[in-house]
C-alpha cells in the first residue's frame, strides 16, 4: 500500500458536552504544520457550549449538530463525510502535537506495508499540564490479540484503504470499540509505533478512564475475542492461541465487573 504524494488527511472529532476544552483540540488540528488536513467535527446534539463554539469558526473547517447518537454512529458518519486518503481521529477532550500528521505521513511513506501508525503520548490534567509521559510498546499483533493490549491512542492515523477492507467501527459497543476495530484494522496490515510524542490524553472527571459503572460494559472484552477468533481470515498462529485469549478477555471482564461494583460477576469471570 501507498499514499499518493502529500495526501489528504481527514481527522474526525465527535463532540459531546466536552465544551470546555474543545476549542483546544480544534486549535491543535487548525495549527498543524502539515497543510494538507480535512477537519470534520459533527456536535451529537450537546447541551453545553458545544455549537457556539463550532460556529464561532466560521467556515474553517466543517462542522454540523445531530442530535445524540452516540460515539460510534458519529464517528461513522463523520468518516463516510470525509476524502483523505489518511484518516484519524481525536477525541474533543484530546490534543495533536503541531508535527502529529506530518510525522504520519511521512511514516506511512516510507513503509509502504504498513497501514497505521500510533505514538506516545502525554497525559494531561484539565488544565493542559502534563502529568506523565506514556510510552507505547512496539507492537506485534499477537500480543494485541491474545494478551488484548491495545497499543494505539491519541494520534493514531490509518490508511483509508485499509479503512475500505476493515469496515466501519461497530456501534453495538461502548467499552472497548477501539480495541475491536484496531484488531479488524490489524489483518490488513502492520502498525507502527513512532516513537515520541505527538499526542496528549486528557483525564478529567468525565472522561471515559473515569465512566461510571452504569456506563460500563463488562462483557464486552469477551464478546469482542470470541467474535474475532470466529473469523475465518485469522492467521494460523495467531488462531492456535485461542483459548489463552479468552482467558485474558475473561480476566478483563472481571476487573471491569469489580469496577461496576458487582464482585460476584467478576469472580465468575476470573473462574472462566
Amino acid at each position: 500500500m501507498s499514499v499518493s504524494p502529500d495526501p489528504v488527511v481527514s481527522i474526525v472529532v465527535p463532540a459531546y458536552n466536552h465544551g470546555a476544552y474543545l476549542r483546544e483540540a480544534i486549535d491543535s488540528i487548525l495549527g498543524q504544520d502539515y497543510p494538507h488536513v480535512e477537519l470534520i467535527v459533527i456536535d451529537d446534539g450537546s447541551t453545553d457550549g458545544t455549537k457556539q463554539i463550532l460556529a464561532s469558526y466560521g467556515n474553517r473547517f466543517h462542522w454540523e449538530s445531530q442530535s445524540n447518537q452516540g460515539q460510534v454512529a458519529t464517528l461513522n458518519r463523520a468518516w463516510t463525510k470525509s476524502r483523505g486518503d489518511v484518516l484519524g481521529y481525536l477525541s474533543a477532550d484530546d490534543v495533536l502535537l503541531p508535527d502529529a500528521v506530518g510525522a504520519a505521513v511521512r511514516c506511512l511513506e516510507q513503509n509502504p506495508d504498513a497501514v497505521l501508525t500510533y505514538s506516545d503520548f502525554n497525559q494531561i490534567d484539565p488544565h493542559s499540564a502534563v502529568v506523565r509521559r506514556v510510552t507505547t510498546p512496539e507492537f506485534e499483533y499477537l500480543t494485541m490479540a491474545v494478551k488484548i493490549v491495545c497499543p494505539p491512542g491519541p494520534g493514531a492515523f490509518f490508511r483509508r484503504s485499509a479503512f475500505a477492507k476493515a469496515g466501519f467501527w461497530d456501534t453495538e459497543l461502548r467499552q472497548m470499540l477501539d480495541y475491536d476495530y484496531w484488531l479488524r484494522l490489524g489483518l490488513c496490515g502492520r502498525f507502527i509505533r513512532i516513537p515520541t510524542v505527538l499526542a496528549a490524553y486528557r483525564v478529567h472527571p468525565d472522561s471515559q478512564t473515569f465512566a461510571s459503572s452504569s456506563q460500563i460494559r463488562a462483557e464486552e472484552p469477551v464478546t469482542i475475542v470470541r467474535r474475532f477468533f470466529d473469523r475465518s481470515d485469522v492467521p494460523g498462529d495467531i488462531r492456535m492461541f485461542r483459548n489463552q485469549a479468552l482467558g485474558n478477555a475473561h480476566l478483563q471482564s472481571a476487573s471491569l465487573y469489580f469496577r461496576t461494583g458487582n464482585p460476584f460477576s467478576g469472580l465468575r469471570e476470573m473462574g472462566r
